[in-house]
């Protein structure tokens, strides 16, 4: 297991608590996924960004790859949902009390968010992602991040 310095404790006890193998990968500090993706040495399609998204008026997290963005019309056709619309940051502080705004990291089952991954995100052998801060990302086997996440595969991802 990796050793965290400014990872919040919070996610490094989550992932730690249940055996995740992860490493943390420190970079300058940035504020866009496709910046952090090359400060990281992580291809963009490799790099999964969170999107904060209301779907029928409750929260949840789409993960998709650096380069592309959430597709919302796609994404309520896909879940059958009424209404998809973007989660404004400021309301989502409460959410991530631990974070920093517009990093947190992909793990819903953390927040008790359900999480929807792009079918692209799906494909990857490792999952690079935000690890809570802007200058942190954590990296680990995409399969141990379904097996903890549990989150449900849907294409949505603008082409």
């Amino acid at each position: 297991m990796a050793t965290i310095t400014q990872v919040p404790e919070s996610i490094k006890n989550f992932l730690d608590s249940r055996g995740v193998q992860y490493d943390v990968i420190h970079h300058r500090r940035d504020y866009t996924a496709l910046e952090t993706a090359a400060d990281t040495a992580t291809a963009g399609r490799e790099f999964a960004k969170t999107v904060l998204v209301w779907i029928d008026n409750h929260m949840a997290m789409a993960v998709l790859p650096a380069h592309k963005r959430v597709d919302l019309w796609k994404l309520c056709q896909e879940l059958g949902a009424s209404e998809v619309s973007l989660a404004l940051e400021k309301g989502a502080r409460g959410v991530f009390p631990d974070c920093e705004m517009g990093a947190a990291p992909p793990l819903g089952s953390l927040y008790n968010l359900p999480v929807y991954v792009s079918k692209e995100i799906d494909q990857d052998e490792y999952l690079t992602f935000n690890a809570g801060t802007h200058e942190d990302v954590i990296r680990m086997p995409y399969m141990q991040f379904k097996q903890l996440v549990h989150p449900e595969v849907v294409d949505f991802a603008e082409a």
